[in-house]
């Protein structure tokens, strides 16, 4: 009984983690793949701008959604944290700081993308340029946030394997994404855009990512914690 009753108690933060990680997910590609990036042209900042000024009700709405993204994963780090604090609270607490961090990183940065419009607005022959500069510090910004969130899903990936109520399966997948997170980010840090390392690299690596969010997110969302 007493067994049931833990499980059942560790159950409501699982599926809370799980709804939130699943909304993260959804409002960080929206954000990102399907809002922003059709507005971005590579190598053309003077057709970039011309985008977003056409479409700034888009790009606002991209900023939006990255702090829905933003809300809903601190909800799911105070969540995990209520469920792997007594596997191990030392542990689930420096993930949760890590994952803390890494949302504070992203929000500040959204300062730069928040200018956009506004340095648009103006009259400086040379905006294109600095709007380029900022979507540039934006990602910089982005790859030092994910940085503190590889580290988290590294230390969650602990606590998966430590617990005994999710399956192992699960966290040493969340440990490689955490790799991949890691690698892909000092990539984009060290070394030169146009790499060929990144491009080969950065496709496989979020997808793997993904894959491993994805199946954590469903598995808390729908089977939860077993006893």
């Amino acid at each position: 009984m007493g067994q049931a009753a833990g499980s059942r108690e560790l159950n409501t933060p699982a599926r809370i983690a799980g709804f939130a990680w699943l909304v993260v997910i959804m409002a960080g590609i929206s954000a990102e793949f399907l809002l922003r990036m059709p507005l971005i042209v590579q190598g053309d900042a003077a057709a970039t701008a011309a985008n977003i000024m056409e479409a700034e009700g888009i790009f606002r709405l991209s900023l939006a959604a990255d702090i829905v993204m933003l809300l809903f994963d601190v909800t799911a780090t105070v969540a995990l944290y209520l469920l792997f604090r007594q596997t191990d609270r030392l542990l689930a607490l420096l993930a949760a700081a890590f994952r803390l961090i890494m949302g504070a990183v992203l929000a500040a940065n959204l300062i730069t993308l928040g200018s956009v419009p506004f340095v648009l607005q103006g009259s400086d022959p040379a905006a294109a340029t600095t709007v380029q500069l900022l979507l540039d510090a934006h990602g910089s910004g982005y790859d030092i946030g994910l940085v503190f969130f590889g580290l988290h899903c590294f230390l969650l990936g602990i606590l998966i394997m430590k617990s005994a109520y999710l399956p192992r399966l699960l966290g040493a997948l969340l440990m490689a994404a955490s790799l991949g997170y890691l690698i892909d980010s000092f990539a984009h840090l060290l070394l030169p855009q146009g790499t060929p390392f990144l491009a080969m690299t950065a496709s496989i690596l979020i997808a793997l990512a993904l894959l491993a969010e994805l199946s954590i997110a469903f598995w808390l969302l729908v089977r939860g914690v077993k006893s």
